[in-house]
C-alpha cells in the first residue's frame, strides 16, 4: 500500500507518518510532502492509494490540490487533516473518504485506515455475472447500478457499458454488500454509493445521468448508509 502524506508542519508529518507504520507493522511505503506541487508530480509518476492533505498549507492549499488530482485521479482514497470541521461540505465537492481533527486522535486514523484498507481489497473483489450468452467477471467497483426490468436485470457499469442477466435480482443482494458501497434503495435497484453524484430524499443521480428513486421508507436509512460508507459516519454528525 502506497500513503502520502502531506503538510507543510514537519512535526504532524513525522507524527502521522510513525503512527501509520505502527498501524501496519511498517508494511505500507509512506511518503512526506510538504507541498501540493511536489505530491502531484510525485502522484503522477507513481500514483499512491490513500492521500493525507492539509487543509492549510501555502501556496498551493490542500483543497485546490485534491481538485488537481480529481482531474486524472477519480479513485485515489482522500482524506483531509483540518483544525476545523468548517471544510466538511468542501471534502465532499472533491469526494473525500474522510476528514481527521487536529490534534490527531490516534484511535481515530486507525479506525480511518482500517476502512480505507478495507475499501482497497474490495476494489480488487470480483462477482461472477451470468448473462444472456456468456458469463461475465466484474470488478464490483465498476458496477454503478443493477435494475430489476421484468424477468431480467440490468448491470450499469461505469464507462457506459451494460449487461443484461437472466437471474433475479436477489441473487446479487447477496454478493453486493454494503461494505462495498452498495445499498438497495427500492426493490428495482441496487445502487453503488461510490458512484453516486448527488440525492435529494427522493431520488439518486448518479454520475452517468441515471435518476434513481429511493423508497419513501428507506430514505433515511439510505443517508445513514451514504454517509456511514463515504464519510465513516452517520447523516448530521462530524
Amino acid at each position: 500500500m502506497r500513503i502520502a502524506l502531506c503538510d507543510d508542519q514537519p512535526e504532524l508529518l513525522e507524527q502521522l507518518r510513525r503512527l501509520i507504520l505502527s498501524w501496519d507493522g511498517g508494511e505500507a511505503a509512506v511518503s512526506c510532502f510538504d507541498n501540493g506541487d511536489s505530491l502531484l508530480q510525485a502522484h503522477g509518476t507513481t500514483p499512491f492509494d490513500i492521500i493525507f492533505l492539509d487543509v492549510l498549507m501555502p501556496l498551493l492549499n490542500g483543497m485546490e490540490t485534491a481538485k488537481e488530482l480529481r482531474q486524472s485521479d477519480k479513485t485515489v482514497k482522500l482524506v483531509f487533516l483540518t483544525s476545523s470541521a468548517d471544510f466538511a461540505v468542501e471534502a465532499f465537492a472533491v469526494k473525500a473518504s474522510n476528514y481527521l481533527l487536529k490534534p490527531l486522535n490516534p484511535q481515530k486514523l486507525y479506525d480511518c485506515l482500517d476502512d480505507l484498507a478495507g475499501e482497497l481489497h474490495a476494489s480488487s473483489r470480483k462477482i461472477c455475472v451470468k448473462g444472456i450468452n456468456a458469463m461475465h467477471q466484474i470488478p464490483v467497483t465498476d458496477i454503478e447500478y443493477v435494475e430489476s426490468q421484468n424477468k431480467r436485470i440490468l448491470f450499469v457499469l461505469a464507462g457506459g457499458q451494460t449487461i443484461l442477466s437472466a437471474e433475479p435480482l436477489y441473487t446479487y443482494e447477496t454478493k453486493l454488500h454494503l461494505e462495498d458501497g452498495f445499498f438497495k434503495c427500492n426493490r428495482s435497484f441496487i445502487v453503488n454509493i461510490h458512484r453516486i453524484d448527488s440525492f435529494t430524499t427522493k431520488e439518486i443521480r448518479t454520475r452517468s445521468g441515471a435518476r434513481i428513486p429511493i423508497s419513501r421508507n428507506l430514505h433515511k436509512e439510505f443517508e445513514s448508509a451514504y454517509f456511514s460508507v463515504l464519510f465513516g459516519k452517520t447523516e448530521g454528525t462530524i
